[in-house]
């Protein structure tokens, strides 16, 4: 299976796991600019150079050789369930997409059709009942999730924890695990482990969401989009991910972890 979801600098300074929807842009733009003093011109996901990603071949041999001798500092970063479903849901449910068009072609219709959900239109202000359509939402996550269907879970909205644990499934040790709530603080004990080519500035890094702008905002706060069914289905989904990286799962609105993460926890749960 290898290291899906890897990505590494090509100075080999540091090896990333990526995790959607938890600063992955952001953490990739620091990774080429650490290389290269510069920017990737674009969405970094679209890069094809620059940077090794497990998704190019000719990367793969050189990320396996890497990650098994744990050569290089190893980390990923992590974010509140709820928030991180939430953005899922406005971004690629509800947004147009950088091509235009909605996220995965015939997702959306599907949506309308078998869970009634709206999701709103940008001629419009996209306007419609955000907390009603998200419920339905999540109640189609949690099927593609347990059953597979009405078809496979995407990476926006599967378990941060399985995603996470491919890596260490297949030989790999993290070094570090933080939030995207804290991220400075976590992206800056990375580099403080690492020599990059070039320095990172952290304060001076602009914020990569790629994903902003392309859906509508969020009207309400956390909790209001989460009844007691809802929040039943979010332990059902992410009970691991509530655990495993510490997040308050009884109040949705505090976004932020409630103790340490442990990794020594963390790779024997999700190295079984």
């Amino acid at each position: 299976m290898g290291f899906p979801g890897t990505w590494m600098t090509e100075s080999e300074s540091m090896v990333y796991r990526v995790v959607p929807k938890c600063a992955c842009s952001t953490i990739g733009q620091i990774m080429f600019y650490s290389d290269h003093g510069t920017f990737f011109d674009g969405d970094i996901h679209d890069a094809q150079a620059g940077l090794h990603k497990w998704a190019m071949d000719d990367s793969q041999p050189l990320i396996t050789d890497n990650v098994k001798s744990h050569r290089s500092y190893a980390f990923t970063c992590v974010r509140n369930p709820y928030t991180r479903i939430l953005s899922s849901f406005f971004d690629k449910i509800c947004g147009i997409q950088r091509n235009g068009k909605r996220y995965r072609g015939n997702l959306v219709p599907l949506l309308i059709q078998k869970y009634g959900i709206e999701v709103g239109d940008p001629e419009t202000g996209f306007e419609f009942d955000q907390i009603k359509s998200f419920r339905r939402f999540l109640l189609f996550a949690r099927d593609t999730i347990r059953w597979r269907r009405p078809m496979e879970p995407d990476i926006h909205w599967s378990a941060m924890s399985g995603h996470i644990s491919t890596f260490i499934h297949n030989g790999g040790t993290y070094d570090q695990i933080f939030w995207t709530e804290q991220f400075n603080d976590g992206m800056a004990e990375v580099l403080s482990r690492i020599e990059t080519r070039h320095p990172v500035d952290l304060a001076a890094i602009p914020r990569f969401n790629e994903s902003e702008g392309h859906g509508p905002k969020r009207l309400h706060k956390v909790s209001d989009y989460f009844d007691d069914l809802s929040m039943h289905l979010m332990w059902e989904i992410y009970k691991k991910d509530f655990q495993l990286f510490r997040y308050d799962f009884d109040n949705p609105d505090n976004k932020m972890p409630v103790a340490d993460i442990d990794l020594r926890e963390v790779h024997a749960k999700l190295g079984d």
